[in-house]
């Protein structure tokens, strides 16, 4: 029995993205769909390949980082390279976003206190 293909609107409509992203990703080796005449038919690899590329994208990492990982993911048997890899790149993005927050809430820290600095400039009668 054939397995389940499916064709390029399918995947964009189940996973809510477009076909050009879809094309983007097969550009950069994360996907590699057969061919039927001029059109792209993609197998369940596929499918579960641009499911783990839309997560590593939703986490924040780069397209060479989703796919290490994915192809880690297939190499198959033992998981333990895969996971530590996967451990590593997380952390890097978790000490990357912290630093933002950090950023973030001395910025505005700064803010509030320029406001504050104008309303005394203002004066009583001149605030909003």
């Amino acid at each position: 029995m054939p397995s389940r293909t499916f064709t390029i609107g399918e995947l964009a409509s189940e996973f809510d993205v477009t076909a050009r992203a879809i094309r983007f990703y097969e550009d950069v080796g994360l996907l590699t769909p057969a061919r039927a005449g001029r059109n792209r038919v993609y197998s369940h690899r596929d499918r579960t390949r641009l499911k783990l590329t839309l997560r590593g994208k939703r986490l924040g990492l780069t397209l060479s980082e989703i796919k290490q990982l994915v192809d880690l993911y297939e190499a198959g048997t033992d998981q333990a390279p895969q996971l530590r890899a996967f451990l590593d790149v997380l952390a890097a993005h978790r000490q990357a976003l912290e630093q933002q927050r950090e950023d973030i809430e001395i910025t505005l820290a700064e803010i509030a206190q320029h406001e504050e600095r104008c309303r005394r400039l203002l004066g009583p009668r001149r605030r909003r």
